[in-house]
């Protein structure tokens, strides 16, 4: 699975940088064209390629220093700095956000005249720029598993919205005079980039919390390890991921008294090869004979009960 995982990988470096040299470029020209024109529509579209332009930034920085290798003060090596990028990308969205809503309340209350013909054209190139990139991430890169790469993915889905936006307004503005168009569109931004900000932070941190990963079915894995021959029973088990598409267990497994070291051995390849087909590449096992059973797990008793065999408990 390794090598899989490294192929991915640098398709995904090679997509992200692309992608984030072509919205930067953009995102300076919207700025621009937002301060020209006047319009909030335009310069809340810009605040949304920047934050497009921060994730792509970061995950880039993020596959960068996960490349580095695990030393004896980080055993896992870099690998959590993506998800501390995500945090950090998801807050910043946020921030972003109240600032368009912000301006928007003062934009209702009294509408700025917008240099329309400018707003159309530049939210008509910001559409083809996004549809572009979001193409060129659907080709090239894993918008799937990687938590990076899909909350980068994400951001150009929305921003797409955002332009699709800033050109209905324009419209609006152009044909019926509705100046409450612009701060309108810029709100839905808004909205939208509040949404993309809150989903990045909660994933991000539900890794940060240890949870467990979101595509690991628990029970799934305990039957997978219980089912196997001279397995008895499972305890203190834990699944937890270290950054997107890298899950690891560990537990402790009681096994039948009469197996042998070699046997054990065989049994542990086998429950390895099986949770890798689960998606957990990274297995811990300590083996335990029926005498040193203890169920001290809450998971365990869970099963213990469900399965209506009751271990023997230590008081």
């Amino acid at each position: 699975m390794g090598h899989e995982h490294d192929h991915t990988h640098g398709a995904n470096k090679k997509v992200l940088l692309i992608s984030f040299f072509i919205i930067a470029t953009y995102m300076i020209i919207e700025v621009i064209g937002g301060y020209l024109t006047n319009s909030l529509a335009l310069l809340a579209d810009a605040g949304h390629m920047l934050s497009d332009a921060l994730s792509l930034a970061i995950a880039l920085i993020a596959f960068k220093l996960g490349e580095k290798v695990a030393s004896e003060s980080k055993t896992f090596g870099y690998k959590r700095f993506e998800i501390l990028a995500a945090v950090l990308n998801g807050v910043t969205l946020i921030i972003i956000a109240l600032f368009i809503f912000y301006e928007a309340i003062e934009r209702f209350a009294n509408p700025p005249e917008v240099a329309t013909t400018g707003m159309l054209i530049v939210s008509g190139i910001g559409l083809a720029v996004n549809i572009l990139v979001a193409w060129i991430m659907m080709r090239g890169g894993d918008v799937e598993e990687n938590l990076n790469m899909r909350g980068a993915y994400l951001h150009v889905i929305s921003d797409m919205l955002g332009s699709v936006g800033a050109i209905v307004a324009a419209l609006l503005i152009m044909f019926f005079g509705w100046g409450w168009a612009d701060p309108l569109a810029s709100v839905l931004v808004a909205v939208l980039v509040l949404r993309s900000g809150y989903y990045v932070s909660k994933s991000a941190l539900h890794v940060l919390m240890e949870g467990t990963p979101q595509n690991v079915d628990l029970n799934d894995v305990i039957q997978t390890i219980e089912k196997t021959k001279g397995i008895q029973s499972v305890h203190d088990l834990h699944v937890w991921s270290i950054t997107s598409g890298l899950n690891a267990l560990s537990c402790h497994a009681v096994v039948d008294d009469e197996i042998s070291i070699a046997e054990s051995q065989k049994l542990l390849h086998k429950i390895e090869h099986d949770l890798g087909h689960k998606g957990i590449h990274h297995v811990t096992i300590q083996l335990e004979s029926s005498a040193h059973k203890h169920d001290n797990s809450i998971l365990c008793k869970v099963k213990a009960e469900s399965s209506g065999h009751h271990g023997h408990h230590h008081h």
